[in-house]
């Protein structure tokens, strides 16, 4: 007969609940950013082939809303394991195991290089919003600070987004079972 596994702390299942909510509700909101990107790259192609006259525009469009979804995406990326693992033997290891790996390079590696990315890329966003930065990729030269604003946006998810999955790495070691919200993919 096997015993039961220790009870996990309702606070940290509530904070799981909480954030892994946001950054699945959030996702909805960036999935609105392939619009422009769809919009830009097909008036583009059109505009260029069907009437050889290139926009001066779209290659700065789709830039900036192809990089702010990639980036603004990548809290959803973790929070479904999405991310590549490169161990090698990571599937032999028992689930506590897992998780006590996992809680180390949350603590000592994820979490403060999220926060020196926050702080560093806070830094440039301020500077570019101060000056008014321009892109330098086309004749429109729209303004850049908002895509530099993505920066320190994507740390802060990503931050939040490491909490909840080193809260899901103490409940593996705790457990001895894996918390269960990653999605298997196969390649």
């Amino acid at each position: 007969m096997s015993k039961p596994a220790p009870p996990f702390s309702p606070a940290a299942l509530r904070a799981i609940k909480i954030i892994d909510g946001f950054t699945e509700k959030f996702v909805l909101l960036v999935a609105v950013l392939t619009m422009p990107l769809v919009l830009s790259n097909t008036v583009e192609v059109v505009s260029r082939y069907l009437f050889s006259s290139p926009t001066i525009w779209a290659a700065d469009a789709t830039v900036m809303s192809y990089g702010a979804m990639f980036m603004l995406g990548s809290s959803y990326a973790l929070l479904k394991g999405a991310h590549v693992r490169t161990d090698i033997f990571w599937e032999s290891f028992s689930d506590r195991k897992k998780g006590a790996i996992d809680a180390v390079c949350y603590v000592a590696l994820f979490l403060p290089v999220m926060a020196i990315i926050f702080y560093m890329s806070l830094d440039d966003f301020l500077y570019s919003y101060e000056i008014n930065e321009k892109s330098t990729l086309s004749l429109w030269m729209p303004v850049i600070w908002p895509l530099r604003g993505v920066i320190p946006l994507t740390a802060v998810l990503l931050f939040f987004q490491g909490i909840s999955e080193l809260l899901k790495s103490l409940f593996a070691v705790t457990t001895g079972r894996a918390f269960e919200t990653h999605e298997k993919i196969e390649i």
